[in-house]
């Protein structure tokens, strides 16, 4: 997304901005490659394989419909949720997912809509100054788009509007990022990447190895640890879950 033009709000010259992504995925047990693009999706499942149900096939027909429906719009004005709700009501597959949409709108405003217990998190100068909340019913149940009568709908969605600067970075994720590493882990690594100049795909990289890293660790102390003790579970160590990591860089024109 790039915009060259300048804005004037109330006398003052502020410059459009534009967001330059690199996103990575890794399953339970292989990594995939980076991808660096423009994406600003992220969608998570879980869960239903115990019923005979291919976990992945609503999150793919949920995210092929999230990208069809931003085709419908201009390129600086996606309305994150008139997406999900176009994507919803065209996606028929079993199963369910928890969706994060973020995109850049005119303004210099992160607009974007959540549903579960995918978040994301914006870094000024070395400080977390925005962190995303996460719907969940109850530890380990987060809510999730669906098609049967007990999975969420899009109108139950946290609207989110955020304005951002130049040099920010927005760090997305799935719940295998964020229950496997801290905060505090997760700035150190950004504010390492943006001391060493790195683009976005290569921040993504080490984000997300570390995350998976972690996630295989039986003695390692984890977020999720943390949750499983206070709602009763006493869960040690990494949790292995598949783990998609977007990395953007708010670049000025």
């Amino acid at each position: 997304m790039t915009c060259s033009q300048d804005l004037v709000w109330n006398g003052i010259r502020r410059e459009k901005l534009r967001m330059k992504c690199g996103s990575f995925y890794i399953a339970k047990d292989r990594a995939s490659k980076p991808q660096g693009d423009d994406s600003h999706f992220i969608y998570g499942v879980g869960g239903w394989s115990k019923h005979g149900v291919d976990a992945g096939l609503y999150a793919a027909e949920l995210i092929n419909n999230s990208l069809l429906a931003t085709l419908t719009q201009p390129l600086t004005q996606v309305d994150p949720m008139k997406v999900l709700d176009e994507a919803f009501s065209k996606t028929k597959a079993q199963g369910s997912s928890t969706a994060c949409i973020i995109t850049l709108q005119e303004g210099n405003m992160l607009h974007a809509v959540n549903v579960g217990d995918s978040r994301f998190m914006v870094i000024r100068r070395g400080e977390i100054i925005y962190k995303s909340p996460i719907q969940l019913h109850s530890f380990n149940f987060p809510y999730q788009l669906g098609n049967s009568a007990n999975c969420a709908k899009p109108r139950q969605a946290q609207v989110i509007k955020v304005r951002v600067e130049a040099g920010d970075v927005i760090i997305a994720g799935t719940d295998g990022l964020f229950d496997n590493l801290f905060e505090l882990q997760i700035l150190a690594t950004a504010s390492k990447g943006i001391e060493q100049d790195l683009g976005a795909e290569e921040m993504v990289w080490e984000t997300a190895q570390l995350a998976y890293q972690t996630s295989r660790d039986k003695a390692a102390v984890t977020p999720f640890m943390e949750a499983s003790k206070r709602g009763g579970r006493f869960r040690d160590g990494g949790k292995g879950d598949d783990i998609t990591v977007i990395v953007s860089r708010i670049l000025g024109a």
